[in-house]
């Protein structure tokens, strides 16, 4: 099982490499538009995590979600051996930078390019109170450009009522059961915006076009349209740092979301080892 995790900054992929170690199972892969933090979990190889920070917003997400899948995973990093990562002595480092993408037998280290399994866009964001409250955690059923479109003199009108392009992307129903289930994460649609919320007016113009929403984030859409690309399905999770409506900076939990961040990581690994491909092709 190969996962592409994508956040916007490194402070959250940082949050996500700790639900798997202390930071001394990380190994470095540069490719282009993109850096790769392979992360080893210690139950085995069954599962191998990529993490990346992509930047902030769905273009940026979307270019280095991209980038990520068309070098695709590395499948046999110096640690996805079995036994101990490499420490003093065993002549690898223990943060190691190589690059990419490679073609079929020429990547260094028996290293080749294969396809990811799984996509998830992961990191902090706004919830919708009550339903999401700061601290909780938020699996999307949906993820939803809530902010494309054209406005008119009626309001706003979605891109799929222009008679173009699409504006929701539909993870895999049983994973996102199955992640609820381990992490107590509240499933409801996640919408990707390009200007995060500021005022409860346009927080209830959300909800009234949204009653579904329980986050908002900026990077889940494009993270989304990259992997639907390439064939690849998709998630997203969220830790609730601040409530959805007017900047309250004060109130902010940065901290305790990147906590939370890293718990349900932890919890995740046993639900992707045992999502069979039955599963993703049933879903």
């Amino acid at each position: 099982m190969r996962v592409l995790v994508v956040t916007a900054v490194p402070a959250e992929r940082d949050a996500v490499a700790r639900a798997f170690g202390d930071g001394t199972r990380v190994t470095v892969r540069r490719v282009p538009g993109a850096e790769l933090h392979r992360v080893r979990a210690s139950g085995g190889p069954g599962v191998a995590i990529d993490v990346l920070a992509g930047g902030a917003g769905p273009a940026a997400a979307a270019a280095a979600t991209a980038f990520g899948l068309a070098s695709g995973p590395a499948s046999a990093m110096p640690w996805d051996a079995p036994g101990p990562p490499p420490g003093p002595g065993s002549g690898a480092a223990p943060c190691e930078s190589v690059s990419g993408p490679y073609a079929p037998g020429s990547a260094p280290h028996g290293l080749a390019p294969a396809s990811y399994d799984l996509v998830v866009s992961a990191g902090i964001g706004g919830g919708f109170v009550p339903a999401a409250p700061v601290g909780s955690l938020v699996v999307a059923s949906g993820i939803v450009a809530a902010d494309l479109g054209a406005e008119t003199p009626e309001g706003f009108v979605p891109v799929t009522g222009l008679g173009f392009g699409r504006d929701r992307h539909v993870p895999p129903r049983s994973l996102v059961r199955d992640v609820t289930a381990a992490t107590g994460a509240l499933p409801g649609e996640i919408l990707t915006v390009s200007t995060v919320t500021g005022s409860a007016e346009r927080a209830a113009a959300l909800l009234a076009a949204h009653p579904r929403a329980a986050a908002e984030a900026m990077e889940g859409f494009g993270v989304a349209e990259a992997a639907d690309r390439a064939g690849v399905p998709v998630l997203e999770l969220r830790a609730v740092s601040n409530a959805v409506g007017p900047r309250d900076r004060d109130a902010w939990r940065i901290g305790d979301a990147l906590t939370a961040l890293t718990g349900a990581f932890g919890k995740l690994l046993p639900v992707l080892e045992g999502w069979t491909r039955h599963d993703r092709h049933h879903v």
